[in-house]
């Protein structure tokens, strides 16, 4: 992938992000009322490793997917916009596949279906298919640092567009073919979908894959600073992960941190490896 694709490519995700902002705070200016009636018919909590941690002594919260949707939508514009002005002219595969995570926090606004669906009365079509984008954007978020885990063990550099077509693939099929119950949804307004054990166990597994990528590529090229790089990823998803599964005010500050925090270690790293070729 040429920089001037690259480059287009991180504007593209500006435009999105800031979008999935601004769609966010409308909607929720419409019906941030409502959104403790669609929270009490909520089946279910949600899941995931930090979450279930909380989940006994902390009662969830109406409007923390909406702060949560708010935070996610704002990492991904500045970030975004953080790397292209870092890294407007150096060419990373890294870069470009750290920059793919960031873009795919900009698909949590799809969260805001459901309430919306329900207040405005819209068809449940509506609401499956923004259910559908954000199991895209999630899977593609997971792809993509598998990607630069791949490329940083030296993985050929010019297949870049080869991979992101395989991901984008990859995300899609997911997305179309996971079962969904629009019956019910959980506290972080996500439906019910099918596989979620066999699903979880295979993030589990690409993501291990993609840490241990940075540690091989620290090996072959002799630099330590992959390490930290591998950290860095560590950091992001595992802060993307408490972020998103938050439905009390216990996880998503420190969750955002750590998103924050780890992107910007793993970014400065890169930023300090090229600064040099």
């Amino acid at each position: 992938m040429t920089l001037t694709a690259r480059n287009n490519f991180l504007r593209g995700g500006i435009i999105l992000a800031g979008f999935s902002l601004i769609f966010i705070g409308v909607s929720g200016y419409f019906i941030f009322t409502d959104f403790p009636a669609f929270s009490e018919s909520a089946i279910l909590r949600s899941n995931g490793f930090f979450q279930s941690i909380v989940y006994h002594f902390a009662l969830p919260s109406a409007y923390v997917p909406f702060w949560t949707m708010v935070a996610a939508a704002a990492y991904s514009l500045i970030s975004i916009a953080v790397i292209y002005y870092f890294f407007e002219k150096t060419q990373s595969p890294e870069v470009l596949f750290l920059s793919f995570f960031a873009i795919s926090l900009s698909f949590e606004f799809a969260r805001m279906m459901i309430p919306l669906t329900g207040t405005l009365s819209f068809p449940s079509m509506y609401s499956i298919a923004a259910f559908r984008s954000l199991l895209f954007g999630r899977y593609f978020g997971l792809f993509s640092l598998f990607a630069a885990g791949l490329f940083a063990a030296g993985y050929d550099f010019q297949k870049q567009q080869t991979v992101f077509s395989l991901m984008v693939l990859a995300s899609m099929l997911i997305a179309s073919y996971v079962p969904v119950d629009n019956l019910y949804w959980d506290s972080t307004f996500i439906y019910g979908k099918g596989y979620a054990s066999m699903l979880s166990l295979a993030e589990m597994g690409i993501f291990s894959v993609t840490i241990i990528s940075f540690f091989i590529s620290a090996y072959l090229r002799d630099s330590r600073t992959y390490i930290s790089i591998g950290i860095g990823v560590f950091l992001a998803f595992t802060g993307r992960n408490m972020l998103l599964l938050s439905d009390t005010w216990i996880t998503p500050l420190p969750g955002f941190v750590l998103l924050c925090l780890g992107t910007w270690f793993a970014c400065s790293k890169l930023h300090k490896i090229y600064l040099w070729l």
